[in-house]
């Protein structure tokens, strides 16, 4: 019996995803913080310019990170299935693709980034001090690609592997250097806006290297082997990683395009007030996806041994959980949300924070509905239905919000603040036409 046999095929479910699911969000809420403190960091220090401008230009870094996502999130569910139906062979052949196509992409996205900058800014409509800011803040990320993003990629090795304890570690670990550099870089050195993403990106370093030191020494339970490419197994790796990416790269597409809009309809103000938003967001974000993303793999490999009544329940623990999370997310954000905007928007005027809180309350209704799409997405891309996770991670990043953007045009800058949880809500009814039309084919058959 292998280690993945005895952890995720015969662990007791509701044991298993106490193990899996709580260390996966601690790891991921604790990997987000530093995005949180960054927000802070420059609002508080920097003040009002600088964070807009790092608000116009972390969209761009997303895409680049949402393609290493595409291939670590994309290579994670082949394997897991693989271990399920004991193909260690073809496991650890998708674990090294995987890995050498995140530096290829990673050094040809850092090309891209560092010579499209300026254009991109001014595309927004980004200009002077604030145009120059953005693009040394995203110049700063694309230099340190090729070393950073595999980071992402090794949080889904390491959970394969049953290192669920070492990846909320090492993600505790990533926050608390990346705090630290800037805390160093911004206030001890009075480093500008390009401090801030210097201090993320050599913290993500750190941690990818002791993350993947162990594979490379034959340590983990998936290895290094001679590489055979081939162009279905990268089928399979874009096919399974699409609906992570769709969400992630559809979501910043959307950003961009709101913020070109914001900067137009409200200037400064609007673009940071939009920058809360998705400061908060991605705080609540990281808890649901730790939980959903974390059981992946237990769900994959049942799947592949055919085990429904495990999978049924893991996918239980999913919505259950999720509706918890979110529901007092929505709590919190509604309660508080002059507080929460005045952590990011420094000795801002009173119709901003006004703003501010307004925005934030209609934002939190978003959480009432949003838990639903969100683990049917994971779900369906646990069992490699990525067809139709795709088809919720799109509508919901981009194709719904497009067309609310539209619907709403007469609204103003209340429209955008409704956009949030009009597209959540109907995300959730289609997650739930989904999955009636789809029911017969939820599960695995069992065991011959």
């Amino acid at each position: 019996m292998t280690d993945n046999d005895a952890f995720f095929g015969k662990t007791k479910t509701l044991k298993l995803f106490f193990i899996v699911a709580l260390p996966g969000a601690i790891g991921m809420l604790a990997s987000s913080l530093y995005g949180l403190f960054d927000g802070i960091f420059v609002g508080q220090l920097l003040g009002q310019t600088a964070f807009a401008a790092v608000n116009l230009a972390f969209p761009f870094v997303a895409i680049n990170f949402s393609l290493a996502d595409l291939i670590g999130v994309g290579s994670a569910v082949p394997i897991s299935i693989a271990l399920g139906r004991k193909d260690e062979k073809t496991a650890n052949n998708y674990f090294t693709c995987a890995c050498i196509s995140i530096v290829i992409l990673g050094c040809a996205m850092g090309l891209v980034m560092w010579f499209a900058a300026p254009a991109l800014m001014a595309m927004m409509g980004a200009e002077g001090e604030l145009a120059e800011l953005a693009v040394q803040y995203l110049r700063v990320y694309a230099a340190c690609s090729p070393l950073c993003t595999i980071v992402f990629a090794a949080d889904n090795y390491l959970r394969i592997c049953g290192k669920i304890k070492t990846s909320m570690v090492l993600n505790i670990a990533m926050s608390t250097i990346i705090i630290v550099l800037e805390i160093i870089f911004l206030l001890s050195f009075g480093m500008p806006v390009w401090g801030a993403a210097l201090a993320t990106c050599i913290g993500m370093i750190i941690i990818a290297a002791i993350a993947m030191v162990p594979f490379f020494f034959g340590k983990r339970q998936l290895k290094f082997c001679k590489p055979k490419f081939s162009v279905k197994m990268m089928t399979k790796m874009v096919g399974a990683g699409a609906p992570n990416f769709l969400s992630n790269i559809s979501g910043r597409l959307t950003s961009i395009v709101f913020n070109t809009v914001l900067l137009d309809m409200g200037g400064e103000d609007a673009v940071s007030v939009y920058g809360v938003i998705l400061y908060v967001n991605d705080i609540v974000q990281p808890l649901l996806y730790g939980v959903c993303d974390s059981l992946q793999p237990a769900i994959g490999y049942n799947y592949g041994s055919r085990e429904p009544e495990r999978v049924k329940k893991l996918a239980i623990y999913i919505f259950v959980a999720g509706a918890v999370i979110s529901i007092i997310a929505a709590a919190i954000i509604f309660a508080l949300p002059a507080q929460i905007s005045a952590l990011f928007l420094a000795d801002s005027s009173s119709s901003l924070i006004e703003m501010s809180g307004f925005a934030m309350r209609i934002f939190s209704i978003t959480f009432l509905t949003r838990w639903f799409g969100f683990a049917a997405q994971s779900y369906l891309t646990a069992i490699n239905k990525s067809f139709f996770a795709s088809l919720l991670s799109t509508a919901n990043a981009l194709i719904l919000p497009m067309a609310f953007l539209g619907i709403l045009w007469n609204l103003g800058l209340t429209g955008i603040w409704l956009n949030f949880p009009l597209t959540a809500a109907a995300v959730a009814v289609a997650a739930v036409i989904i999955f009636i039309a789809q029911r017969k084919k939820l599960l695995p058959e069992n065991k011959d």
